[in-house]
């Protein structure tokens, strides 16, 4: 299994993270939450995208609800 790719909010463009979700690659997002660091795992898995944060599982049936979820959460450019 690949090592997940740990990224930094705003680090990668949302094509860049949903290319490698794409290829199968599982991202890493580090983001302070009430002052704390929390991970948030994105995911594919060949029929849905998954953004797991602490608090919620958010689904995406599509390539461009991810790419407009990584946007407006700030994961990527």
């Amino acid at each position: 299994m690949t090592e997940p790719l740990r990224i930094d909010p705003g680090e990668r463009t949302a094509d860049e993270i949903v290319d490698e979700l794409k290829a199968g690659r599982r991202i890493l997002v580090t983001v302070e939450m009430l002052g704390q660091p929390k991970e948030i795992s994105l995911r594919y898995d060949g029929e849905l995208y998954y953004c797991d944060t602490p608090t919620r599982l958010h689904k995406h049936s599509d390539e461009s609800e991810m790419r407009n979820c990584v946007q407006e959460m700030g994961y990527g450019k």
